[in-house]
């Protein structure tokens, strides 16, 4: 069977023909070392035909389509008219070699040609992209490096416009730049600035320390003292209004007429009082940042924010990379993320893996019992993968189903305490689609019915109009029908024949109209008051006669 291999390159598509190469006992390694030689590999492959790219522009698209495996027109058109043709009912005698098998794929699906991708095909193509400038004369090796830096160029550019992560790379540096804000101001890890500043300000009024806790205070309240010697008693209400205490704000007012700390130069609290201010801005920063954050992963990831949290949905995506990768990531997958050391670790001495990683940060593994944490582990991984995944591919931004899989854990947490049986996903999941349906009619479905009463009143409108305009091009027979008395007397007719009934029945039940003459009246009510029996009885009688005559007859 003959084999051809598909090259794009930067420059157009060529087919080769390898018609001195059998893939029966050859391997790979052979293969690879005979590619090298261009003698060698120019006598085993032929160039059988070449379509250059129209523009730069045309080059991109057709990169593109390539990328993402889908064969464009002017590739099936090429393929068509550079390999032998097959006639109807039969197999092709051939196959065509390509790099990308979902390309091969597509091809072999669209037209019925038979593609193939393996190491043997893929060592041939390495072949050609090497000595590609080789088998075309009219193309120069500069030729086909500048075609090949502008096709990158633009193919990376628009890799990086259109990337589908290109949001959530911002929710990466920007959870990154926290934690590293939150190590330099010393919330969590070794001495940073917050202990530096309280060391420093201590030489000098060491009993605030004990008197304010909170260090985004202190370094406020050590930015309005400066000189504990100059507090006095009118400095405790602006005191108080930056504490929020004034017993507070009086008893720093009475520890600064005592305090056993060391007196500064004028410098030195110019110094304190810039390092206090720098603090201040840093701490107000980081605030921003966590707002910041906030509004991101509301917009982000609403469902995970509402399940779990802004701060550990961050971390979660943050550590995957983006939310398609946590999206893809399974439940077992995302239960231990954070904790591959450990993992790695266990596999390797045989002990036990751990049972959460960045999960664990989230309440409702603190809140379940000791040897209930794992279970809600699993649980709540269960539930964050499907939050991602709605988030990530769906295309209503709304956190219902994060509120209503919260729900769930909920409820899971009080089966594990109470013994309380929980809702059925299935129906939790109907709920929230129920929801999501009422919330979208209330916001549209009124618009939706006016504009469709409005249409409907339109054409009962229009087709009012077209009945008028029909009657007005008949009016004339119409007032000549009116005016002839014979089709007077018919309706008259008619109109007495349905209106007789009617009155019949009012009679039998008694309800006579108003409008009755008096001699009508007798007459009903004569025949209301005739008995009925008689005529039954003659009736009875005259059908007794006919029966004993039809049996005279028959004897």
């Amino acid at each position: 069977m003959a084999l051809y291999l598909l090259f794009e390159s930067a420059s157009g598509y060529a087919l080769f023909h390898a018609y001195g190469v059998d893939e029966v006992g050859q391997s790979v390694d052979a293969v690879r070392a005979s590619v090298l030689e261009l003698q060698r590999f120019s006598k085993a492959v032929k160039l059988a035909g070449f379509s250059p790219f129209s523009s730069a522009v045309d080059a991109l698209n057709q990169c593109n389509a390539i990328s993402e495996g889908i064969m464009t027109d002017e590739l099936r058109s090429f393929l068509e008219l550079n390999l032998p043709k097959v006639k109807e009912g039969k197999k092709a005698k051939y196959s065509v070699g390509v790099m990308e098998p979902k390309v091969g794929s597509h091809i072999s699906e669209a037209t019925g040609i038979p593609c193939q991708c393996n190491e043997f095909v893929q060592e041939l193509l390495r072949g050609v992209r090497l000595h590609f400038d080789h088998f075309i004369d009219q193309l120069k090796p500069t030729d086909l490096e500048k075609a090949q830096l502008g096709l990158g160029h633009s193919y990376s550019r628009a890799k990086v416009k259109f990337n589908v992560n290109r949001v959530d790379n911002m929710l990466y540096h920007l959870y990154i730049h926290m934690v590293q804000l939150r190590q330099k101001l010393g919330h969590q890890y070794g001495i940073s600035i917050y202990p530096l500043f309280w060391e420093w300000y201590s030489w000098h009024f060491p009993e605030l320390v004990k008197i304010v806790n909170d260090n985004y205070i202190y370094s406020k309240v050590a930015k309005f003292v400066v000189n504990k010697s100059d507090l006095a008693e009118k400095d405790i209400p602006p005191l108080a209004d930056l504490i929020g205490d004034e017993d507070k704000a009086k008893e720093i007012v009475e520890a600064a007429k005592a305090s056993m700390g060391q007196d500064l130069s004028p410098l030195d609290l110019i110094n304190v009082q810039q390092f206090a201010q720098r603090v201040m801005n840093l701490s107000e920063y980081r605030k921003n940042l966590y707002e910041y954050l906030v509004t991101k992963m509301n917009d982000i990831a609403p469902n995970l924010t509402s399940l779990i949290g802004e701060i550990v949905g961050a971390r979660l995506i943050s550590h995957a990379g983006s939310l398609s990768n946590l999206a893809k990531c399974p439940a077992s997958t995302l239960q231990i993320l954070g904790a591959e050391k450990a993992l790695f670790r266990a596999l390797k001495t045989r002990g036990n893996t751990p049972k959460y990683g960045l999960i664990f940060h989230s309440s409702f593994i603190g809140r379940a019992s000791t040897k209930n944490k794992g279970r809600m582990a699993r649980y709540l991984a269960n539930k964050c993968s499907i939050a991602s995944r709605i988030d990530c591919y769906s295309e209503l931004n709304t956190s219902v189903f994060g509120q209503k899989l919260r729900e769930q854990v909920e409820e899971r947490l009080d089966f594990y305490d109470k013994g309380i049986a929980p809702r059925k996903n299935l129906d939790v999941m109907k709920a929230a689609i129920d929801d999501i349906t009422n919330a979208v009619s209330e916001d549209g479905g009124g618009k939706e019915k006016n504009d469709t009463s409005a249409k409907k009143k339109k054409k009962k409108k229009s087709k009012a109009e077209a009945d008028g305009e029909e009657m007005d091009l008949d009016k004339p027979a119409k007032v000549a029908a009116e005016a002839d008395p014979e089709t007077e007397k018919k309706k008259k007719k008619k109109k007495h024949k349905l209106e007789e009934p009617q009155e019949k029945e009012m009679a039998v039940h008694g309800n006579v109209e108003q409008d009755e003459t008096p001699k009508k009246k007798k007459k009903k009510n004569r025949e209301a008051s005739e008995d009925v029996e008689p005529k039954t009885a003659t009736e009875g009688k005259k059908k007794k006669k006919k029966k004993s005559k039809t049996e005279d007859d028959d004897v």
